[in-house]
């Protein structure tokens, strides 16, 4: 479940004189996407006194040089420079432009000063990045997009990045995954603040559940190929992609570094430096991961699954099951059918032909993603923030998104990172 531990004192500061706990400061840079950059904006920005949701002061601050580019063509002209910081109790960074980039110097200045003076520093998404940058994540348990966990993991190594939890709260620090999961972060900060009366209630003009939880996600965890992107012209893309198309058979972390002429040693102080995770928690992933795929995939009983994914038998697939998805494997079968189209049978995971649904199914689907945009436009001009249409065409777009993974043999990669504590198991 997400770590709520709003009382850390270890981490407690004292507020300096001149910062106010109501005043939030939403630090904002040029190419954030502009649906994160929306959601501090309406959760502190609003005033909803008349439904009983205290208010805050919210200052929009340019965390670089004017103008702002955004997605969706967008240019922004935020009220305030970092020098607004000064007075928030409450910095949140909605995101980060790009993951591969390096934030401005005097922005992450600008968030140690107020982490020093007692501030709560909030990161969404990708924000984690420019918290970590500013070594504010140092020793600290976070997460972010589960997408960017393991780059996350590996490029900040003194960080305990967890991509299975929604938020986590280290007392003045918190992060969240992506992009709903800022919204109950938020709901968390107003709840800690104010109580769970002005949380529900905010939660209800948001029309979104006031409190949820990994836990209460169950089945519909994350579990993630993807490597960092600097892998991909690494001498062990290639065990990695080995292994990937060897599942079905039972090999071990010895029998990896034995095709990677290194020792058991070197080979796992080397995966680590390149993916952030133990090669045998990863090969447990990527186990767990095509069991997964089986099972909404395919008739196979679990016994066979175990046999078909290299589990040396249906009990070990079982406990490494339920401790990575939180549930069995025939629950997570009967539960994933339960959601899925009764049409003859359930539906596949992954079916070429979404990519020929019908005309009016996609008109939908474009239907619903430019209503998403129109709202995160308002809540943005509803704050002081001008936009304006990009002036020319061919703009850059925001890449925080984007997948940064080049193009290899190796296609997947670490689920995410061993966490500190955690010891390595036998597959089977």
């Amino acid at each position: 479940m997400s770590q709520d531990s709003a009382a850390v004192p270890d981490a407690a500061r004292k507020l300096a004189a001149r910062r106010r706990r109501e005043i939030v400061a939403v630090l904002l840079f040029s190419g954030g996407p502009i649906f994160e950059s929306s959601i501090p904006l309406s959760v502190f920005g609003i005033d909803r006194q008349d439904a009983g949701v205290p208010r805050y002061r919210l200052l929009v601050c340019a965390g670089e040089d004017a103008p702002l580019r955004t997605t969706g063509g967008l240019e922004l002209s935020a009220p305030y420079g970092l020098e607004a910081i000064s007075r928030a109790g409450t910095v949140v960074v909605p995101a980060w432009r790009s993951i591969t980039q390096a934030p401005p110097p005097a922005a992450l200045d600008a968030l140690r000063r107020a982490h020093e003076e007692g501030a709560r520093i909030v990161g969404l998404c990708t924000g984690a990045f420019v918290l970590a940058a500013a070594g504010l994540l140092d020793g600290r348990p976070a997460t972010t997009h589960w997408m960017y966990a393991p780059t996350l993991a590996k490029r900040y190594p003194s960080v305990h990045v967890d991509p299975r939890e929604l938020f986590v709260d280290d007392g003045d620090v918190l992060t969240s995954a992506g992009t709903a999961a800022g919204i109950d972060l938020c709901l968390h900060i107003v709840r800690t603040d104010h109580g769970a009366d002005a949380a529900n209630a905010l939660a209800r003009r948001l029309v979104v559940p006031p409190r949820r939880t990994a836990s209460d996600m169950g089945h519909q965890r994350y579990l993630d190929r993807s490597l960092p992107e600097e892998i991909g012209a690494d001498p062990l893309a290639e065990v990695v992609a080995w292994a990937l198309e060897h599942l079905h058979e039972q090999f071990d972390v010895e029998t990896l570094a034995a095709r990677a002429y290194m020792s058991r040693r070197t080979f796992d102080r080397r995966f680590r430096s390149l993916t952030g995770s133990a090669p045998l928690q990863w090969l447990i992933t990527q186990r767990v991961l095509q069991a997964q795929r089986l099972l909404e995939t395919s008739d196979y009983s679990v016994d066979e699954v175990a046999g078909r994914c290299g589990f040396r038998s249906p009990v070990a697939l079982r406990g490494h099951f339920r401790r990575q998805l939180g549930a069995s494997p025939a629950a997570y079968r009967a539960a994933y059918r339960a959601r899925r189209p009764q049409n003859g049978g359930p539906e596949p995971a992954l079916r070429p032909e979404r990519a020929e649904r019908p005309e009016r199914e996609r008109e939908r689907a474009m239907l619903g993603a430019g209503s998403g945009e129109r709202y995160a436009a308002a809540a943005l001009a509803g704050h002081g923030l001008a936009t304006a249409e990009a002036a020319e065409a061919g703009k850059p777009q925001s890449d925080a998104y984007a997948s940064r993974l080049p193009e290899s043999p190796v296609g997947r990669g670490p689920g995410r990172p061993v966490l500190p504590g955690q010891r390595e198991r036998p597959v089977g």
